[in-house]
């Protein structure tokens, strides 16, 4: 299962894909805030469900399941949740002129994953979109979605080398980034400034291309030396990420420059907005100084 979090008119809505099933599954406590605005939407939640028992005799079972989904402190809280058919009945027991704009909106979320498997490119062409909404360069948006192909392959050689998801993938990269940036993830994200922000997302170009080069060749080094288990997998980690560890010393010995930079997207992007701007206000500086000495003439 692999979870997201979705936007309906500002609103947030946590939401899983089901591999296995092919369905989305959405949290009720969400939808039910985003319907109502109620200032507890759990409490609302607890009524609903009570009187979906009592008077229509609904099986919640049938209806609702219950998945880990990211609180808001962060942790994984098992959580009520329905798939889109579901959504729908929930929605029918709730008085709200947003039903039916929710229902377009939900319809419209599960067509986009149907989409996406039956065409791949349609989830680059999101992506790209996303990134572009958010200032990024294209060279740079190049690189974030070669990075992403570039860490799927890697995560696929852990899964089929005995590399368990979540914690042990989570040791593995961070021995990758200790190797060729010098500092384990956290690290990196503090030198950022970041928090829950992700830390690629965050990166120059440069630190992008070095990273995925620490990740390009652990892989081929894992399929190489074909370690089994976490201990075996983290040395080739070592080795991979050393590879661009040593790349990254050779720029900054020939350019005089740290690779590593606590520059985030918001810094990088205001920079860029700048460098856009400087030559708007040359011209402009010219003309005027052309008009002025044309009037004093």
């Amino acid at each position: 299962m692999s979870d997201d979090v979705k936007m309906f008119e500002g609103s947030q809505i946590r939401s899983v894909w089901d591999n296995e099933r092919e369905e989305w599954y959405f949290s009720v406590v969400d939808v039910i805030g985003s319907l109502t605005e109620s200032n507890n939407p759990r409490d609302y939640w607890y009524r609903v469900k009570k009187r979906m028992s009592e008077e229509e005799k609904s099986e919640l079972s049938t209806i609702c399941r219950q998945l880990k989904l990211k609180a808001p402190d962060g942790k994984m809280r098992l959580t009520d949740v329905a798939d889109i058919q579901g959504i729908f009945r929930v929605i029918q027991s709730i008085p709200s002129p947003k039903a039916e704009p929710f229902k377009m909106w939900l319809a419209q979320v599960g067509k986009d994953r149907i989409d996406e498997i039956t065409d791949p490119e349609l989830t680059i062409d999101r992506a790209l979109e996303t990134y572009l909404k958010k200032g990024y360069s294209k060279e740079w948006i190049n690189q974030r979605l070669q990075a992403i192909q570039v860490r799927k392959e890697l995560t696929d050689a852990w899964q089929e080398h005995g590399v368990k998801k979540g914690i042990e993938y989570a040791i593995l990269t961070d021995e990758i980034s200790k190797a060729w940036s010098g500092m384990a993830t956290r690290e990196y994200k503090n030198l950022k400034g970041l928090k829950k922000e992700n830390l690629r997302d965050n990166m120059s170009t440069l630190e992008l291309v070095l990273n995925m080069l620490a990740e390009a060749t652990t892989t081929e080094l894992t399929k190489i030396a074909n370690p089994q288990g976490l201990e075996e997998n983290r040395k080739v980690a070592k080795e991979g990420g050393s590879v661009a560890g040593n790349a990254r010393k050779e720029i900054e010995q020939r350019s005089g420059r740290s690779v590593v930079t606590p520059k985030n997207a918001a810094t990088m992007s205001k920079l860029i907005g700048n460098i856009v701007k400087e030559p708007i206000h040359e011209k402009t500086a010219i003309k005027n100084k052309e008009e002025k000495g044309r009037y004093n003439n």
